[in-house]
């Protein structure tokens, strides 16, 4: 039993580590219905049958796709589910946000042999045509104590009081993995793909209420997951500082070696830089610079319950600053 002061994420609290620019990275999520222990790597060691797992993970190796478990919130039987299974598929790069729902009987059926080419084509935005499109929000809480205590310890009670509560009961449900398990209680927003860290049930719920309009809650944000991790902290810092709202409002955008701006994106790694400047725009026209640091966190912290600390860093937004407006 780890000691309760030890935990990662009360580590990672008390060292006040930044959430912005820490978010998983995906273009695309999929999220399959499938109730019982998670294990540790869910499509393998779940109750998801061999093939059905193996199919996934070939089709989305590589790629900017991430495929998620999900389960009802409440106790989880170590039994096989016998019962139809929901799925969903979203799309969350800005300006191209979209997901599609459904119930299959057998998750079997997904699975096809162009499902490569499926997932490759929905990591560019073009859906399958499984089920129908949705823009009902969904919170995704992540709760998986087979890959680290602190998601069980906190992101239970978490989704256990928002589907106790009829408002929103509909839209929490319990997923695999997220990621950055320090920051739990952990959870995913869909359609948008934003994500959340050290969530509490009222932060959880604005989420959801703001979501219902097309708006995004940044309290507790870590980043929107389509961006690489500097455009995640440049974004959140304009809209913070700007109080922009609305989901598909703004985009980042970056140099290109001879000057012009690209929305080519920047890869997860952050090309590898120390420090960039990126231009977020704003639909209404108005523009600002936004420098970007990974700054060296000075107290080094366990990424995960039982690791050893290691050296952490950060992306870290400055304030951003008016260019000249882009049309």
């Amino acid at each position: 039993m780890i000691d309760p002061t030890q935990q990662c994420s009360v580590l990672s609290e008390q060292l006040a580590e930044p959430l912005a620019g820490s978010a998983p990275l995906a273009r695309t999520w999929v999220v399959l219905e499938q109730p019982g222990p998670f294990g540790f790597k869910a499509l393998h060691q779940s109750h998801l049958p061999k093939e059905i797992g193996d199919a996934f993970a070939a089709a989305t190796d590589k790629s900017s796709v991430t495929v998620l478990l999900a389960r009802p919130v409440g106790p989880h039987a170590d039994h096989h589910h016998p019962g139809s299974h929901r799925f969903w598929v979203a799309h969350v790069a800005p300006g191209g946000v979209r997901m599609r729902t459904g119930t299959v009987a057998d998750l079997s059926e997904l699975v096809t042999a162009d499902l490569p080419e499926v997932m490759a084509r929905a990591g560019r935005g073009e859906l399958p045509p499984w089920g129908r499109r949705t823009d009902e929000p969904l919170l995704l809480v992540c709760t998986n104590g087979s890959r680290d205590v602190c998601c069980a310890l906190n992101g239970r009670p978490l989704a256990a009081e928002l589907a106790q509560d009829p408002a929103y009961a509909g839209q929490v449900i319990e997923v695999s993995h997220l990621g950055g398990h320090r920051f739990s209680p952990t959870a995913l927003l869909l359609p948008t793909g934003m994500s959340y860290g050290r969530l509490t049930a009222r932060t959880a719920r604005l989420a959801l209420d703001q979501a219902r309009h097309r708006r995004l809650s940044i309290e507790g944000a870590r980043g929107l997951t389509a961006l690489a991790r500097p455009a995640q902290a440049a974004d959140l810092m304009v809209r913070r500082t700007q109080d922009v709202q609305v989901a598909d409002a703004i985009d980042v955008l970056r140099s290109s070696p001879v000057g012009k701006l690209t929305n080519a994106p920047l890869r997860w790694d952050g090309d590898g830089l120390d420090a960039v400047t990126l231009v977020v725009r704003h639909e209404d026209g108005r523009a600002w610079n936004v420098t970007v640091q990974r700054v060296l966190d000075p107290t080094p912290r366990a990424e995960s319950c039982g690791k050893a600390p290691v050296p952490g860093r950060s992306w870290v937004a400055a304030d951003p600053v008016p260019t000249h407006p882009w049309r």
